[in-house]
């Protein structure tokens, strides 16, 4: 077992804009005795006077950490922004490292002082970190009286941000941009996003935003809009799509596989249940395959993977999942391999439409059990003067733990 008693040879030294004056104890003590300090230019800057050779962290930040590691046996201090733990530097820092290799002292967080500063609930607010991940992260959470907390790059981001609230329909909402909270460069400056037009934002910057407008919300249940996805026919339509997702039954933290993925919409609404899941969707055509991308990159889940190829012969390295979903590309030979892979335990869901498709899952049934479910659903639709029921082809769903 570690000995969290042991001496740290890191110290990881949260950094704000009040870096000469705002430094607990501990990180005053650890920066005197330090052999070496590491930091970006700007953290190095906030900091005259070190006693100890610095060196400036490269970019990009992962260059920076085998070399950080390199120093193992010498005291030696990173800085970070902020709260390293919390959208930092931390657990990038201390991922190799036996908890009494090192020790944190925190910054408040860039959250923190924005909140302070607008009198928000932090605990209602969208925590986001939008410095290298794409703007369409807001995505799930755009929606009319929530707030919202990102970081983000440099004041161009912030015209993007802006851009990005128009085109969605958001331009009504109310945009605080935050520059150097905490420091003696601190400006706070509000505008409606449809009529920004700050051209001397200035770095670090966060933007707090109250959002409203006309923009269309993602529902918050299993069964997304059809049109919310860009398909070619090939996707599990929303009210089929509910019940899939019902009986997958996403849990915070869990992995599923999406076989014959079409659209990507079943693994992107598994993402969308919890921030902590996670997906590889599998699709045997190239142009699907994109399709599911651009899709999943629209609705705010870009961490989603895509393999593609056909199953069984293509299918995830790494963790294997809690759930799987067969959308397409059902056959014996992908059931007998999922059945000889998967480990017990696992949630298996099967949806066939065809004929033989669906005597292949009765046969399954028959022998390992689950729940064989027959879904009809009928559209009312104009017939004369009036109007009648139009069938769509009945689903066959076979569901069944490992």
């Amino acid at each position: 077992m570690a000995d969290r008693n042991a001496s740290p040879w890191l110290t990881i030294v949260g950094i704000g804009e009040d870096a000469a004056d705002g430094l607990c104890a501990g990180a005053r003590t650890a920066l005197d005795d330090a052999d070496l300090v590491m930091g970006a230019a700007r953290h190095l800057a906030l900091l005259p006077g070190l006693r100890a050779p610095t060196r400036q962290w490269p970019v990009p930040f992962a260059d920076g950490v085998p070399l950080l590691l390199a120093e193992r046996g010498r005291k030696v201090v990173a800085l970070a922004s902020g709260d390293p733990f919390w959208f930092g530097a931390g657990s990038s820092l201390t991922r190799d490292l036996d908890p009494g290799e090192w020790i944190a002292y925190p910054a408040p967080s860039t959250f923190g002082v924005a909140a302070a500063r607008l009198g928000w609930a932090i605990e209602e607010c969208t925590c986001l970190g939008l410095h290298a991940a794409p703007l369409q992260r807001m995505r799930p959470h755009l929606a009319r009286r929530r707030r919202v907390l990102a970081l983000v790059r440099d004041g161009a981001a912030v015209g993007a941000l802006a851009d990005y609230l128009v085109e969605r329909g958001f331009g009504a909402s109310m945009l605080h941009v935050l520059e150097a909270l905490g420091g003696p460069r601190e400006r706070i400056r509000s505008t409606p996003a449809e009529a920004l037009d700050f051209s001397d934002i200035r770095h670090p910057v966060a933007v707090a935003i109250e959002v409203d407008g006309a923009g269309s919300a993602l529902p918050v249940t299993g069964g997304l809009p059809d049109d919310l996805f860009e398909h070619d026919g090939q996707i599990t339509k929303r009210p089929l799509r509910a019940l899939t997702l019902s009986t997958l039954a996403p849990r915070p933290g869990e992995r599923l596989w999406d076989i014959g993925a079409g659209s990507g919409s079943i693994a992107i609404e598994w993402l969308l249940a919890h921030p902590a899941n996670s997906a590889c969707a599998v699709e045997a055509d190239a142009s699907r395959a994109e399709r599911v991308r651009t899709n999943s990159a629209a609705l705010g889940v870009d961490r989603l993977q895509v393999l593609c190829g056909l199953a069984p012969q293509t299918l995830p390295d790494g963790p294997l999942p809690d759930a799987v979903f067969i959308g397409g590309g059902l056959s014996h030979t992908l059931l007998e391999t999922l059945w000889q892979h998967l480990s017990a335990g696992t949630r298996l869901v099967a949806n066939a439409v065809t004929l033989e498709s669906e005597a292949l899952l009765a046969q399954w049934h028959g022998q390992r059990g689950g729940t064989l479910l027959r879904i009809e659903l009928a559209d009312a639709v104009p017939l004369g003067s009036r109007r009648g029921w139009r069938a769509r082809y009945p689903v066959v769903q076979w569901s069944v733990v490992l």
